[in-house]
């Protein structure tokens, strides 16, 4: 599931294979730019904002993208055959003599001028994989609401961008409160701590498509500790998503799911305190 991490790592990917060359083949396959033409044009850098992509192009053109739930970039040398769905999810193809970036099931596509990208990402807030980090304004976009659940205020990419459904649930196990609690009741110093864990984990897991969040041990572990290593057999990556009737990896309590605004909530019912749905 694409998340502020898959993201960055997108958007690097991208960058590697198409920034400073001059685009050789373009096809944007929705109807409203399927007339753009981008060949003969610079790729000159290409960027994440949140779960936001930027493609900046020669010519103070921008192609914004966003993966949501399915969406995905593919990179491929040229003459390499494309995997990643059918030719018909295929919604942009980017190419230059050496590489080709194809977008499938991209529900947002548009192309847009550089210095208009306020309007497709101006309203988000702090980003924390960006440049633009302020943990103490993240701290405030949280609190501003305070009745608001813990799981719905993170997942406001307004409030800090590039939270998504994972990270929302193991976040809230990490925090021992449950998706539902109003933030607003947060003891002291945890709004801080919540905000400063969401920053390193996406920090640790940018540079891989495998998330993490559970430390070394995790079959078993009572630890908090989410430092990096490598799994092994039996190993566990995260605490509490996607692992509805399994045993908690802290007190052995069956992992619970429910609905919340639209999406799922994964909690245990013995390490969460505050109400359930």
């Amino acid at each position: 599931m694409p998340e502020g991490d898959t993201v960055w790592l997108t958007a690097r990917k991208l960058h590697t294979a198409l920034a400073g060359r001059t685009l050789t083949h373009s096809d944007l396959r929705v109807p409203r730019f399927a007339t753009a033409d981008l060949t003969g044009r610079e790729v000159l850098d290409v960027t994440a904002r949140g779960k936001h992509l930027l493609t900046r192009i020669e010519g103070g053109l921008t192609l914004h993208s966003h993966l949501r739930m399915d969406g995905s970039w593919r990179v491929f040398a040229t003459g390499e055959r494309w995997r990643g769905g059918p030719n018909h999810q295929i919604r942009a193809v980017l190419g230059n003599a050496e590489r080709t970036a194809v977008g499938y099931r991209l529900p947002v596509l548009e192309l847009l001028r550089t210095r208009d990208e306020d309007k497709a990402v101006g309203h988000l807030g702090p980003d924390l994989l960006g440049p633009d980090w302020d943990p103490d304004a993240a701290v405030r976009n949280l609190l501003a609401d305070p009745g608001r659940p813990v799981g719905e205020a993170l997942l406001d990419q307004r409030n800090l961008a590039g939270i998504g459904n994972v990270y929302k649930s193991e976040l809230a196990f990490l925090a021992r409160v449950t998706p539902w609690l109003p933030i607003g009741e947060l003891p002291p110093g945890v709004p801080e701590r919540l905000v400063a864990t969401a920053q390193r984990l996406l920090e640790l897991n940018k540079e891989t498509f495998e998330r993490r969040t559970t430390p070394s041990g995790s079959a078993g572990s009572r630890g908090g500790d989410e430092r990096r290593s490598p799994l092994r057999p039996g190993e566990q990556r995260l605490f509490v998503y996607g692992r509805r009737g399994h045993p908690c990896l802290r007190c052995g309590t069956a992992i619970r799911r429910a609905g919340q605004d639209d999406r799922v909530s994964y909690w245990c019912p013995g390490c969460q305190s505050g109400p359930t749905t």
